[in-house]
């Protein structure tokens, strides 16, 4: 158990290691916008691309 607890330790000094926990904490925090307002960027969406629909018809 000591092992580990100095291979995780070595790990979380290394700055590339940090780097990967900051693109996870990232990407974490993006997910969790998008499940939040999931909803509002549906129907932003819909709303572009009927307007692209309409608009690429009048050409």
């Amino acid at each position: 158990m000591r092992k580990f607890w100095e291979t995780l330790r070595e790990f979380a000094m290394e700055e590339e290691a940090v780097g990967v926990v900051e693109i996870i904490l990232i990407l974490v925090v993006l997910i969790g916008l998008v499940i939040i307002f999931k909803e509002q960027l549906t129907s932003l969406v819909k709303n572009i691309l009927s307007k692209i629909t309409k608009q690429s018809n009048s050409i």
